[in-house]
């Protein structure tokens, strides 16, 4: 607009210069129009061979932890910027410990100004902090620059995302009146051997009794009499995680936003908890990934990255259900071993929930329901059950005490 209204009054002195006959407006005219041509050409490489990288020292990070970030302009050209305007869209639910920076609908916009130098380069850093829990996405850049007199201006976009996953907030459980060398109190279970089926210790004769699922035919086929796989024992334990997103008696619709990171912060911390113990441990949460339209599905497993994949899963949840709690605990139960501990967390412990627990506790499976808040009017007689107390905030605490209902 500037640039439009320059040439204007720049064609008007000329007008005048040749009505009036006047050199000197000629001349001014002159200048204005060698002036206006430097700009336009300013204008048109200011942007040009231009690089701008941010970096992230880190993707991965805790709940309260901090990460580094840093910006890098440089100037690859034997032409100057004056003036250059870089905005960066980041998350809303970081905080940064400099730096100005404008909100939007979506995120918050750090605007950073630089002069330049022919073939310079400027780097800026940032300490951001993490007090939320979540998978951030630190979405485009836009360069602005254009001529030294600032009658023109260029855009430029740079659509080049990082992405920042803040995992849940862990705490230590603590049982009330149970040892903490067994924090999970009626969880924890003695150590019942197994029979492994994939590791293989020898072979036998067979014996009255053996399933036929063990037989080695190939050793039966040599030596002409069966023979039976002898398995290694196994102390493992499952353990499904079932996380309810809802915070929010049925048929109303809302969101309170505490007991739902509450909810978290307890599927995390058992989860951490359960693995130490040396659990299989799974996670099923009643909402779809963030980037499928299948559940947050994570199979018990002891694997060094079950505990990073359970937390990912749980810095993606978002407060919306998918289906109810109590037909994804009915489905995936399924899937586990007759021997596994299904641990239910929820803040909304339904009659239809207690009356799925509750059936399936009476054909011999291990449930344990952990609630959210005070519930003072259910009823679960029948079922292993604990509340967690909602009095302290889940940022302030460090200790999660696992009381029984009454």
């Amino acid at each position: 607009m500037i640039g439009q209204l320059w040439l204007f009054f720049t064609f008007v002195i000329l007008i005048l210069s040749l009505i009036t006959k006047s050199a000197p407006l000629f001349l001014i005219a002159l200048l204005f129009f060698l002036a206006g041509g430097i700009a336009r050409i300013w204008d048109h490489y200011s942007l040009h061979r231009v690089e701008y990288h941010r970096h992230l020292s880190s993707h991965r990070v805790f709940f309260g932890e901090e990460v580094k970030m840093e910006v890098e302009v440089s100037n690859r050209k034997p032409l100057p910027l004056p003036w250059l305007q870089v905005s960066d869209e980041i998350p809303k639910e970081v905080l940064l410990s400099k730096g100005l920076a404008d909100f939007s609908l979506e995120y918050q916009v750090l605007n950073n100004y630089f002069s330049i130098n022919w073939y310079h380069k400027i780097k800026r850093r940032y300490t951001i902090q993490c007090p939320h829990r979540g998978y951030l996405v630190f979405g485009k850049t836009q360069l602005n620059s254009g001529d030294v007199f600032g009658f023109f201006t260029r855009y430029k976009e740079i659509d080049a995302r990082d992405y920042l996953i803040v995992y849940p907030k862990i705490v230590p459980l603590e049982k009330l009146g149970i040892p903490s060398r067994q924090p999970l109190g009626e969880i924890r279970t003695t150590n019942h051997l197994f029979q492994d089926p994939v590791l293989t210790m020898g072979i036998r004769e067979y014996q009255s009794g053996d399933a036929m699922k063990t037989i080695h035919w190939k050793s039966t086929a040599r030596t002409g009499r069966l023979q039976t796989k002898i398995f290694e024992p196994t102390t493992t334990v499952d353990m499904g995680i079932f996380l309810d997103v809802r915070t929010v008696k049925p048929p109303n619709w809302g969101v309170i936003p505490e007991k739902l990171e509450l909810a978290i912060v307890a599927a995390a911390s058992m989860a951490n908890e359960a693995i130490n113990e040396r659990y299989r441990v799974g996670l099923y949460v009643n909402q779809n990934n963030p980037d499928s339209p299948d559940l947050i599905r994570i199979m018990p497993n002891r694997q060094p990255e079950q505990l990073k994949r359970i937390l990912e899963a749980l810095a993606s949840i978002k407060p919306m259900q998918t289906t109810p709690i109590e037909k994804l605990v009915v489905t995936e139960s399924r899937n586990l071993p007759w021997g596994s501990t299904l641990v239910v967390i929820t803040a909304v412990p339904t009659e239809a929930l207690l009356s799925v627990l509750l059936r399936m506790k009476r054909v011999g499976r291990k449930v344990v329901l952990i609630t959210i808040g005070n519930h003072e009017e259910i009823s679960t007689v029948g079922l292993t059950t604990y509340r967690i107390n909602e009095d302290i905030g889940w940022e302030k605490m460090e200790v999660m005490s696992l009381g029984t209902h009454r």
